[in-house]
């Protein structure tokens, strides 16, 4: 097994159950390597979102020892104030790192988060992070150069919260084929020993046009030209796929892997709103209109909590000593948190129906919780329901996205698919945990998996 090169296709969002089930018989090159290979669930990491989930795969560390809780973080227990993770907040090493030591060449493309490029033994393109093309997205900088002569101007990332399907839809395909040339040209063109992508076009399909194919969905649109949109994308990366798997040689082990599943969005809970109502967020002023908390007339000196929006809610307790107008007493944190998660866990549905709603403390998924953590992390109706940090609405539920059209929801489950072209392995079914992958990889390639990594090595693959 010693010294094998190692490839990771990444699909960000690469739902199971269309992978695995509903569109497998369209996906005749993903299909080969199921039936050659091993394949099954991957279990994201808590919460089940791109960051932190890629670099909690890359690193073999969760997400409370990389201080990474979602998109954005408070900074420094501010109400207001936000930063965004990039690569210079990862302080751990990454599979590349310990590659990259040994002397052997990686080729790293749209990895989050690796804006700004981070310096490797090799070739790197940055991520969705990267606000625009204008900055220096290539290590080593003179790449860039050479992309821009292969497909003119890179794109990063497609906003795909927009009323405007067809532009939405036109911009990722041609995202999507530029970098699917840029890769190609890099296997072809670069000596390398591990190369890992991450296609972020899936994720942004399928928010933009779930509601088109999915009849349970609550706003599906039956017989619209989008009803086949998301199967023709998993069919075109299954072509791209296939012709990537062309170009490598048996001595190449291949991952397909996502970060995390995908599913129908139910709605979203106004978090802040039931604050509001439940007397733990306290406004000076009524908004007339729909306004983000942190642009509202907060009563901070007489808030108890807030929250924050997103595929799961961060609530956050206005505590005495940690937060400028802190109003709980150190000592009744705890009674403040465990009356919230009680009162939380018995939210119901907009009809009365029960919900599956999850609500931890971060001590309780991490041993140790860098950074500013949220108090409470919730997951409304396991995940069907996105949280809405907006107020101003007249409702505790919206049968949409607060921040623009937005069809799907993060799932527990990815995707695991492994391939070894010298050996054939009869579609054994293996469920993996995303922090098994890193030393599942350096165990592959010959090198000792350090004791920092949490993951098991995967040796039913091995």
């Amino acid at each position: 097994m010693n010294g094998r090169k190692v490839l990771i296709i990444g699909l960000d969002a690469a739902a199971p159950q269309l992978v695995f089930e509903q569109f497998r018989e369209d996906l005749p090159n993903l299909r080969e390597l199921i039936e050659r290979g091993a394949y099954g669930k991957l279990r994201s990491c808590d919460p089940p979102i791109t960051i932190p989930a890629w670099i909690v795969m890359v690193t073999s560390v969760n997400p409370g020892r990389l201080g990474l809780y979602g998109f954005r973080h408070r900074k420094r227990y501010s109400y207001t104030e936000i930063s965004l993770p990039s690569s210079r907040s990862i302080k751990v090493k990454k599979i590349w790192d310990y590659i990259g030591e040994r002397g052997r060449k990686v080729c790293l493309v749209g990895v989050p988060p690796t804006y700004p490029p981070p310096r490797v033994n090799g070739w790197l393109i940055s991520c969705l992070m990267t606000p625009d093309t204008k900055r220096e997205y290539t290590y080593p900088p003179e790449l860039k150069e050479e992309i821009e002569r292969l497909v003119g101007e890179y794109i990063i990332d497609v906003p795909f919260r927009r009323e405007d399907r067809d532009a939405v839809l036109r911009e990722i395909y041609e995202m999507t084929e530029k970098r699917f040339k840029v890769i190609k040209y890099l296997l072809t063109e670069k000596p390398w020993d591990f190369f890992m992508f991450v296609e972020i076009g899936l994720d942004r399909i399928q928010h933009a046009f779930w509601k088109f194919f999915d009849k349970e969905h609550h706003l599906y649109q039956p017989g619209t030209k989008y009803e086949n949109v998301i199967r023709d994308y998993y069919k075109y990366l299954d072509r791209e796929v296939g012709e990537i798997l062309s170009l490598i040689d048996d001595d190449t082990v291949v991952f397909v892997v996502s970060d995390h599943g995908a599913k129908r969005m139910k709605g979203a809970f106004c978090i802040n709103e039931w604050l509001i109502k439940e007397g733990y967020l306290k406004l000076k002023k009524r908004p007339e209109k729909v306004t983000d908390l942190e642009k509202a007339d907060v009563d901070w000196e007489n808030t108890i909590a807030w929250g924050w929006g997103g595929y799961y809610a961060r609530i956050f307790i206005n505590v005495k000593g940690r937060e400028k107008s802190g109003v709980v007493d150190p000592e009744d944190y705890e009674r403040v948190r465990e009356e919230l998660k009680r009162k939380i866990l018995n939210i119901r549905g907009p009809n009365g129906e029960k919900w599956n709603t999850k609500v931890f403390k971060p001590e309780e998924l991490y041993p140790v919780c860098k950074g500013e953590p949220p108090d409470l992390m919730v997951y409304f109706d396991d995940l069907y329901w996105r949280s809405a940090g907006t107020i101003g609405h007249n409702t505790l539920y919206l049968p949409e996205n607060d921040t623009g059209p937005d069809d799907a929801v993060h799932d527990y489950d990815g995707i695991f698919i492994f391939f070894d072209p010298r050996r054939n392995l009869n579609g054994r079914r293996v469920d993996v945990n995303i922090l098994d992958i890193a030393p599942t990889v350096l165990k592959l390639m010959g090198i000792s998996v350090p004791p920092t990594m949490e993951g098991r090595v995967i040796e039913e693959v091995l």
